[in-house]
Formats: C-alpha cells, sequence, structure tokens
C-alpha cells in the first residue's frame, strides 16, 4: 500500500522561492521601520507625542484664546462647550493654560534629553575607547555625579542660577548625562575588538573616525532609548519641584505651575478638573516617551523578528 507524499508545511511554503527568484535583501532602515511599526504601543507613543509637540508649541493658532487672558466676571467653572477644560479662579481657560504650559515642560524635556545625551555619548565613548587613566577618571567621575541627590542639588542650583527654563535645562543635564554614559562605555567597550574596528585601525583610520564613524552608528540603538527616556525624566522632575514651590515661579506657567496652584483643588470634587488635565497631560507625555522608548528597543534589536 502506498503513502501519499507528506504536505507541505506553511513555513515551507513561505520560504520556498519560485525557480530563478533571488530573495530581496532588505536594508537596516527597512528592518527598523518594520520592525518599529509592527510595535503598535510605539506607533501610538510617536502619534501621541507628535500631536502633544504639534499642539503645544502650536497654541498661538490652536488655543481658543490668548494667553493668560483673564475674566474676573467668570466663576470658576467645569469643562464646558466654551470652555473644554473648564476655567480656573482667574477666569483663565484651562485648554489654552495647559497648550501654553506644555511648551516650557516639553522645551525642557526635548533639551535636557538632547544636551545630556550628547554629553553621555561623549563620555562613554572616549571612557570606552581609551580605557587606562582616562576611563578610570571618567568612570569615577560618573559614579560621583550618580550618588548626588538630585532633587537637593536640583533645588539649591535653581535657586542660585535663578528659577528659568533655561536653568532647568542646564541643571537638569549636567544631573542626566550619567545614565547614557555608562550604556555606552559598555557597548564601546565590546565593540571595540570587533573585526571590523581592526580592519578600520589596520587601515589607518584615526581613533576619531573610528568612533564617530564606526563605534557610535553601532551604538544608536541605546542611544535613542535612553533619549527618548531622558525626555519623561525631565518633564516629570520639573513638574515635581515646581508643584514643591522649588521650580519655576508665575508669571512663567508649565505643567507643573498649574499643577502647583490647583494644589487646593485636590480635595474639592468641584474643581478637581483643575489638577485632573494638567495631571492628564504630563501622563499621557510620559506614556507616549515610554512606548516610544520600547518601541526603538525592539526596532533596534537585530534578534528581533523582522
Amino acid at each position: 500500500m502506498t503513502t501519499a507524499p507528506p504536505l507541505p508545511s506553511v513555513v515551507d511554503a513561505e520560504l520556498e522561492l519560485p525557480p530563478g527568484v533571488e530573495p530581496v535583501a532588505r536594508s537596516n532602515w527597512e528592518l527598523f521601520r518594520r520592525r518599529f511599526f509592527r510595535h503598535k504601543l510605539a506607533v501610538v507613543g510617536l502619534v501621541l507625542l507628535v500631536f502633544l509637540i504639534v499642539v503645544c508649541f502650536g497654541a498661538h493658532w490652536i488655543a481658543p484664546y490668548p494667553k493668560n487672558k483673564t475674566n474676573l466676571l467668570i466663576t470658576p467653572g467645569g469643562p464646558s462647550a466654551k470652555h473644554w477644560f473648564g476655567t480656573n479662579a482667574l477666569g483663565q481657560d484651562m485648554l489654552t493654560q495647559i497648550l501654553y504650559a506644555g511648551q516650557i515642560s516639553l522645551k525642557i524635556g526635548l533639551a535636557v534629553a538632547f544636551f545630556s545625551t550628547v554629553a553621555g555619548v561623549f563620555v562613554g565613548a572616549l571612557a570606552g575607547f581609551y580605557a587606562g587613566w582616562i576611563d578610570q577618571g571618567l568612570s569615577r567621575l560618573t559614579d560621583l555625579f550618580l550618588i548626588v541627590p538630585e532633587i537637593a542639588i536640583l533645588g539649591v542650583a535653581i535657586k542660585r542660577l535663578g528659577a528659568t527654563d533655561n536653568s532647568f535645562i542646564i541643571v537638569l543635564a549636567a544631573l542626566g548625562w550619567m545614565y547614557i554614559a555608562r550604556v555606552v562605555r559598555g557597548q564601546v567597550l565590546s565593540l571595540k575588538e570587533k573585526e571590523f574596528v581592526e580592519a578600520a585601525r589596520a587601515s589607518g583610520a584615526s581613533s576619531r573616525r573610528i568612533i564617530v564613524r564606526h563605534i557610535l552608528p553601532n551604538c544608536i540603538g541605546p542611544i535613542m532609548v535612553n533619549a527618548t527616556l531622558a525626555i519623561a525624566a525631565a518633564v516629570i522632575a520639573e513638574s515635581t519641584l515646581t508643584y514643591l514651590g522649588l521650580g519655576l515661579q508665575p508669571p512663567a506657567t508649565s505643567w507643573g505651575i498649574l499643577l502647583n496652584q490647583a494644589e487646593s483643588a485636590v480635595t474639592a470634587t468641584s474643581t478637581f478638573y483643575l489638577v485632573a488635565f494638567p495631571g492628564l497631560a504630563l501622563i499621557l507625555t510620559v506614556l507616549a516617551v515610554n512606548f516610544l522608548g520600547d518601541g526603538l528597543r525592539d526596532a533596534f534589536d537585530p534578534q528581533s523578528p523582522h
């Protein structure tokens, strides 16, 4: 009795190509894009973060009322057709205030992420590539900054430099480069012994060229992930200090200031929206950045499914 030949499995059918057809080679960018867009939460986070940036920095055209416009004849009220997020004690439209406040909060987050990442990559690359006394010195400097009580230093430094958004950027960037520096140092230590680095060195490439053109591009994954997470950390730090009264002060406005001004509304049911909407903007920003960081981590991982 003869048996029928086994049917090809689904996997074999997907892998087999017609005769004479070569598989299409995909670039690193195409592989990254495919992995990223398969991460649904990361796409949602990216869209949400871009949306927040657009509506906040475009508040001059989008906000329903002028910035800081007061109307003392209006009593504080909850969401309505005219004021979607309600009004505060000064008769100011809360949607307008939140949009303009987001300009400073997001500016601080984006700027701190950029400057702390640049500083951390520079220190980590030097420490990992040159080793020896350079590595020891920079590593001990990094450890010294890591044990510094950040909130206390932030409070003192802001009092000295002045409670401005630029002061926040300087201080937060100065206290936030250590984590990315340690990550980059570890990556460089493992990459500098690879064959492609030895080949570049044998061809006469300078140390600077090897670091910039050969090593750092292979560290782009951890760098981008840490940069996105630094945005969330900076926004939270600014809001925390401002809520405690150690940060920005009126007439400047940020999400932390709105939360500080609405502190008395926490226990009042009728005005709880004064806390809820600024807090929601802060939470959405942090969630969007964290989702984006998770997606970038998976997209840059070559072991992730294509």
